[in-house]
């Protein structure tokens, strides 16, 4: 297994690129089973005109030159899934969005992901197998959406944040792994994929029972403007606490795949 960095390092299977260019890194596609493409800059940051500039460019570029290295090998990946988001769909508080529905791009972050997509979808690889992952809040052990949640709620903090009507599609980690597998032995699933639990809460519910499984009596409520001052002290958007995002994972469920962590309770009870 090889990986892509843009840091130098002396291990042989950890090979430089900028994400922008084709390079003598490109060589290792040739004859390889597999391409997992998870390059982009991280959107929790204040949304500037350079950070919203990055966060493009960083997941367009970068995918547009692996489509040109996949087109010139002889014997390309047979699968290349490539890093998408839930975050495509617009804001939806009671109808759930699946791989079917509209991706209307009203939004900067709806219009990174539709570029995103369109990078990587236009690249024309007869020989490879694409898939796009759209994933959504993943939970984990160590980093990740859970460990600032978990740190608020340890203060007391952790109550509802904003109306906290707005749904919350979430995937925990093991099953997010599961599913890469999954989309990578399953031959016959292509396209737009939705890894995602098949049980969304809305935000009320979440923080709810994150409390519960803390053990934490307390948690005060952060109305909209509070959430405004404390992402702008934290160099974030309230944007990613806020929007909606009401999303099932229709063609996992259809393929067969199924989910070890199906119910948010069970989940935050293995992760905490």
């Amino acid at each position: 297994m090889y990986t892509l960095s843009r840091k130098r390092t002396k291990n042989p299977k950890i090979l430089q690129w900028d994400g922008e260019h084709l390079g003598d890194w490109a060589t290792v596609l040739e004859n390889s089973d597999v391409l997992i493409n998870l390059t982009g800059k991280s959107v929790d940051c204040r949304y500037t005109e350079t950070n919203k500039t990055l966060i493009m460019e960083s997941r367009t570029l970068s995918t547009s030159v692996l489509g040109e290295a996949v087109l010139q090998c002889k014997n390309p990946p047979k699968v290349w899934l490539n890093a998408s988001t839930s975050t495509i769909y617009s804001h939806s508080l009671d109808t759930p969005n699946t791989e079917e529905s509209e991706t209307p791009a009203h939004t900067f972050s709806e219009q990174v992901a539709k570029a995103w997509e369109e990078s990587f979808f236009s690249s024309k690889t007869p020989k490879t197998r694409k898939v796009a992952m759209r994933i959504s809040i993943v939970l984990g052990r160590d980093g990740g959406a859970l460990t600032p949640l978990k740190n608020i709620t340890k203060f007391g903090l952790g109550g509802t944040q904003g109306a906290g009507n707005q749904m919350i599609s979430w995937v925990h980690e093991d099953d997010l792994r599961r599913a890469i597998d999954f989309c990578i032995t399953n031959d016959t699933i292509s396209g737009p994929i939705n890894i995602v639990a098949p049980n969304p809460v809305r935000n009320a519910y979440f923080m709810k029972t994150l409390r519960k499984t803390m053990r934490m009596p307390i948690g005060l409520p952060a109305m909209r403007w509070m959430l405004a001052i404390g992402t702008f002290l934290l160099g974030t958007e309230a944007e990613l606490v806020l929007k909606s995002r009401f999303v099932h994972p229709g063609v996992l469920r259809e393929k067969g795949f199924t989910f070890h962590y199906p119910k948010l309770e069970d989940a935050l009870k293995d992760l905490i």
